[in-house]
């Protein structure tokens, strides 16, 4: 396994991502056993860094993945988590969280610790709470070793909350689309001027990036038949060298064994491989898709709409043009789940990392349905 190194911990470049668990099937509920078959895997074969959040899973994933680790000598593995501020009224609220997610997650301390989902409005609550002052301080007893960010917001807006804290790394969305939709390489440079190691996530764009247009795969086989479309997106990311660890939302051990083999037999990007990609991109650009990367963050909606199913929905549909399939996959959805249901309230724009407009999206999909 590839392995790099944040403030001397050596830390694997393949990073096992918690929010995108395996689910029992027709279920919400995390399959454990099969979770804790891929993790077993994953840490067998080098991946040392484990990343989970206060939200994921309905609150779950904490609880599982620190059953799972529980069982390896602490020192041999990382664990990631992250304060979710939205949850925060008082500093009291902020320090009752860090120490139930020690308990949930089994340990004494986390290897990296984030403050979540940051964007401008976010900084300025952690300011107003003293949360700053509260992680820094666990930092200092041991129960933090790095601290970080994770972010989402627009990339000029990364330089006050770097500036605020001598972090130890961020956590970024990353890849070779977001280079033209999110300018991620803007947002890694202001990192990197300011010696804070990167962690991404999305690399394969919530999957998106597994599962290319015809035209773009074509690029992908002609030069290396043999590779997933996911490894070409593993690999761009892999070629900036201030990226440390690259997290991947594996739901299933197919994808936990292809992205493995990408870092345990790794190949740097050559100049003709980032021409093919180029080249790519310009084909998956130019279908109509909605930037969904299937997060969540925008659920519950209030009138039951299943949003990120149908985005998931309406992009192969962007990918195929088959109307026929895309309208089979739709009668099978709940009549409270449809497009229609939306009442324009914006509750899920205010939660949305990607900034999508989905009121708007979803009156574009029930166009679609009844044409």
């Amino acid at each position: 396994m590839e392995k790099r190194s944040i403030r001397n911990q050596s830390v694997s470049l393949l990073g096992m991502g918690c929010m995108r668990l395996p689910k029992l099937e027709g279920s919400d509920e995390i399959d454990y056993k099969l979770t804790e078959e891929m993790i077993d895997y994953a840490y067998k074969n080098g991946i040392n860094y484990f990343d989970t959040a206060y939200p994921y899973h309905n609150k779950q994933s904490e609880i599982v993945i620190g059953k799972i680790l529980k069982k390896y000598d602490r020192s041999t593995f990382c664990l990631a988590d992250k304060m979710p501020i939205w949850e925060c009224e008082t500093l009291e609220d902020a320090k009752r969280i860090f120490f139930e997610q020690l308990e949930k997650c089994q340990v004494e301390y986390f290897d990296f610790y984030l403050c979540h989902a940051m964007n401008l409005e976010r900084h300025e609550i952690y300011k107003k709470l003293d949360v700053y002052s509260f992680l820094s301080e666990m930092k200092a007893e041991g129960k933090i070793r790095f601290l970080g960010f994770s972010y989402h917001d627009a990339p000029q807006n990364i330089i006050p909350i770097a500036d605020e804290l001598p972090w130890d790394f961020a956590q970024i969305q990353f890849n070779y689309l977001d280079v033209d939709i999110q300018d991620c390489v803007k947002q890694y440079d202001e990192l990197t001027k300011r010696d804070i190691s990167v962690v991404v996530m999305e690399p394969v764009r919530g999957g998106m990036l597994a599962n290319v247009c015809e035209p773009a795969e074509k690029l992908f086989k002609s030069y290396r038949p043999n590779s997933s479309n996911a490894s070409w997106a593993l690999r761009f990311v892999a070629k900036f060298p201030n990226i440390k660890v690259i997290l991947s939302g594996m739901s299933n051990m197919d994808q936990l064994k292809d992205n493995m083999n990408t870092f345990t037999n790794y190949e740097e990007l050559n100049e003709e491989e980032m021409s093919i990609i180029n080249s790519a991109k310009k084909e998956i650009l130019g279908n109509d898709f909605i930037p969904c990367t299937g997060c969540r963050y925008c659920l519950p909606c209030p009138f039951g709409v299943a949003i990120p199913k149908l985005f998931s929905i309406f992009n192969t549909y962007g990918i195929n043009k088959d109307l026929v399939q895309f309208k089979d996959r739709i009668s099978k959805l709940e009549e409270t789940m449809l497009p229609n249901n939306c009442k324009r309230c914006k509750k899920c724009m205010k939660e949305c990392p990607q900034h999508i407009n989905i009121p708007e999206q979803l009156e574009k999909i029930n166009k679609l349905i009844n044409s």
